[in-house]
């Protein structure tokens, strides 16, 4: 079984961030911690213009956090830092001065459609659909709502984290905004998304940082907000509720 990771690949001015776990792409924390830490240096790298986010693997994008982590919280400060892991990388990318491009090959969950929502730019396949199953374990999408409501709007955000246990096609989030483009083909996506980022590193970095500073204006507040949200869903965590959902999933 291939061991988790997250690697970074520079061609052409354009930084190629990947992560993988052999459970669907499901993120444990210390895998969360290295994403939101590589985002964060390629912000800082001369070498890099324009970065792409993307996950190993063929079918899935990210399932969202792990849920081995999650079975074994058992207080809530651990709870809070848990769910502070996808806070963190929404974070860095939120503050990142360089576009980031989402490369979406397949489903995704939960804290992976946070991920998706964070990125600048985010083009996707047909297979890529979504899911905010949070509600199905007695919790909710606390730490990814803002990030997914700044992308889709209230209403689409709303409606798929009530539906926790609906699939929604990748058209669907095509239409609320959060993908740009829906291609047939995982070859195809990626053509289009080197060509894309690659063009992105012609223009002017100055005028792209501030284009970043504009689309992410109001968040300023996020780095307390989604820490305030990560405490409340490691509060929920411990409920007898979720406790007892989360046996049906060892």
């Amino acid at each position: 079984m291939t061991k988790p990771y997250v690697k970074q690949e520079i061609k052409n001015e354009v930084g190629y961030i990947e992560f993988f776990h052999p459970a669907h792409n499901s993120l444990p924390g210390d895998v969360l911690a290295e994403l939101a830490q590589t985002i964060t240096d390629a912000g800082t790298n001369d070498a890099i213009k324009v970065i792409v986010l993307k996950s190993g693997g063929d079918r899935t994008f990210c399932a969202g956090a792990s849920f081995e982590e999650l079975i074994n919280i058992n207080d809530a400060a651990t709870g809070k830092v848990f769910f502070s892991g996808f806070a963190n990388v929404i974070n860095a990318m939120r503050k990142c001065p360089k576009f980031i491009i989402g490369r979406v090959q397949g489903k995704t969950v939960g804290g992976g459609v946070g991920l998706a929502a964070a990125t600048d730019y985010c083009m996707a396949t047909k297979f890529a659909a979504i899911k905010l199953s949070e509600l199905n374990i007695g919790i909710g999408p606390f730490v990814v709502g803002p990030a997914i409501e700044r992308k889709m709007g209230l209403s689409a955000m709303s409606q798929i984290a009530i539906d926790a246990n609906t699939f929604y096609s990748p058209e669907f989030a095509k239409q609320k905004g959060l993908y740009t483009h829906v291609f047939d083909t995982t070859e195809e996506l990626d053509e289009a998304v080197k060509q894309t980022a690659e063009h992105l590193c012609t223009y002017n970095t100055e005028a792209m940082l501030e284009m970043k500073k504009v689309f992410w204006q109001g968040t300023d507040h996020w780095d307390t907000l989604l820490a305030e949200r990560a405490a409340t869903s490691g509060r929920l965590v411990l409920s007898d509720f979720t406790k007892e959902k989360l046996k049906t999933y060892k």
